[in-house]
């Protein structure tokens, strides 16, 4: 997967839990639990900026693009 969420790092690191996180955000524990073990397909840009906001942190803190192994440019 190319993109990784490290929700979990942020939340460890603001000694929150996802119940706290999901009650001040105003989004469903289900959803944000889809979020942090990346299964979500696509996340609004006004909920990153709500987690954001409350971790007091910057997208980069929680989304992080991590190549393939598979993913090369150009060719030998």
């Amino acid at each position: 997967m190319a993109i990784v969420v490290n929700l979990d790092v942020m939340l460890a690191k603001r000694k929150m839990t996802l119940s706290q996180l999901s009650e001040q955000v105003d989004i469903t524990l289900a959803n944000l639990s889809i979020l942090k073990n990346s299964k979500a397909k696509a996340v609004r840009f006004s909920t990153l900026e709500a987690i954001c906001r409350v971790l007091e942190c910057q997208p980069g803190d929680i989304l992080e693009y991590v190549p393939d192994s598979s993913d090369t440019k150009g060719g030998s």
